[in-house]
């Protein structure tokens, strides 16, 4: 067995968990040196949703982060999240914007990209992964992790087998809620590389208090990387904590060799964010325990507050225990999607809608109808003919690949934004986030021109009379 890897997650997952993707660029760049000196497999910093809450909470260019990160990281290989399809945003996009975002992330500084779909739809993965191949960046194909009758580590194992004849170069068991539990992993891990040649890579989260356990099992079944988060910004809907990880691993076969005290100068440094965090309020403390109903009702933290919200809105916060036991009801009907970004969101809304109207399906949301007529990709499971014309009416499902519906778009996209652009990654921000990305060009362009100073007219060319 060879020493385990790490890749530290504090530069994306561990912030956008606990502190809605916050950390700006400017709070990160101190501790760039001290995270590259450290010896991790990788760091994972960019994609997910660092994308648009830079653009539309922290009036930052996404892209000049990444090109930041990278001129300083010399030593360590740079991932992101990548949604197959969904690329960073919230629909499917063309085959020409997935390629050429795929183009832009390896050619501004990324080395990995973790791939994901929502449904574990192998053809919504295709072109990102022939695209990264192309680039010559590392594909890591990823599988959503869910339980269910329908899931099982044999057929995981088997979706394992199918992305590595697709191309993937490593693959990763992705437990976006913090459902695998210890001896689950250690099956799932020896299923897997029973199937595959390849490394294999666990990401998980603290939220059922599973996770370190959940690693440690892992990693006894031969797992090659684990995703950890520096203690300050660990645990709760986070990940793991990197520190009692490299410790309790530290002399075994499976020592990671990564040194404790440089780990502690990393520590040091994010304390007193994390102080900072709380004190403005930035950090919710109820991110920090461990949720049960993860494990109870397989909706994950996130899922959990928007149903809260939901039915505050509503006036009906008593019928919380009612809607999450209308959620694993509602999933079975749509064919036991992952409860991920955006199933959960839409698994979720239904179920409160079924709850507060009295009676299931009495109203759908456009969203559900969509899942069930395959818009975004095929179900795991087979949906049921006369619930799917319930939902979709007459509406013909989508058998095909979804993307294959969609006609290119990137020379339309250039065409839209051009009075915007200033570099070529421009017109990609504009596809994903429209509007949030005008927002940001208007606010670029003023502060180029100092347009909110006295200089407005001078730098425009006008001429007061």
């Amino acid at each position: 067995m060879a020493q385990v890897k790490i890749t530290e997650t504090v530069l994306r997952d561990a912030h956008q968990s606990l502190l809605a993707t916050r950390m700006t660029t400017e709070e990160m760049l101190p501790a760039l040196a001290l995270l590259d000196q450290v010896g991790y497999h990788s760091l994972e910093a960019w994609g997910g949703a660092t994308f648009d809450s830079c653009l539309r909470f922290l009036d930052e260019d996404p892209w000049e982060r990444l090109r930041k990160i990278r001129g300083t990281v010399k030593n360590t290989k740079l991932q992101m999240l990548f949604r197959g399809q969904n690329i960073l945003g919230y629909r499917h996009y063309s085959d020409d914007v997935v390629a050429y975002f795929v183009q832009k992330s390896i050619a501004n500084g990324i080395d990995i990209l973790r791939i994901f779909d929502a449904l574990n739809d192998p053809r919504n993965l295709k072109t990102a992964i022939d695209a990264c191949r192309r680039e010559g960046g590392h594909v890591q194909a990823a599988i959503s992790y869910t339980t269910s009758p329908f899931h099982s580590n044999a057929r995981f194992a088997e979706y394992a087998k199918q992305l590595e004849e697709m191309g993937a170069d490593s693959i990763c068991i992705k437990d976006m809620s913090g459902l695998l539990k210890p001896y689950d992993a250690y099956e799932l891990v020896r299923a897997i590389k029973e199937k595959v040649s390849l490394p294999v890579q666990l990401h998980t989260h603290y939220t059922s208090g599973l996770a370190s356990m959940t690693i440690l099992k892992a990693i006894e079944a031969g797992v090659d990387v684990v995703d950890t988060a520096i203690s300050p910004l660990a645990m709760g809907t986070s990940q793991p904590p990197t520190e009692p990880i490299v410790a309790a691993l530290a002399g075994t076969e499976y020592d990671t060799g990564l040194s404790l005290e440089k780990l502690d100068e990393v520590r040091r440094f994010f304390a007193p964010l994390r102080e900072q965090y709380l004190t403005s309020g930035l950090m919710d403390t109820k991110v920090m325990g461990v949720d049960v109903n993860a494990l109870l009702y397989q909706v994950p933290g996130g899922m959990l507050s928007n149903l809260v919200s939901q039915l505050k809105q509503a006036g009906k916060v008593d019928k919380l225990s009612e809607v999450l036991e209308e959620v694993p009801r509602v999933r079975a009907d749509a064919g036991y999607p992952p409860l991920v970004t955006p199933t959960s969101q839409i698994v979720g809304t239904q179920a409160v809608l079924n709850v507060l109207m009295g009676e299931r399906y009495k109203m759908v949301t456009g969203e559900f109808k969509g899942m069930i007529r395959g818009e975004y990709g095929k179900a795991p499971m087979e949906v049921d003919a006369d619930f799917r014309r319930k939902i979709i009416g007459d509406d013909k499902p989508i058998t095909c690949r979804p993307a294959d519906l969609l006609s290119p778009e990137l020379d339309s996209l250039r065409e839209k934004a051009a009075q915007y652009i200033e570099q070529d990654e421009d017109v990609l921000s504009y596809a994903l986030f429209e509007q949030v990305a005008v927002k940001f060009f208007e606010r670029r362009k003023a502060k180029k021109y100092n347009l909110d100073g006295r200089n407005a007219d001078a730098a425009l060319g006008v001429h007061s009379v």
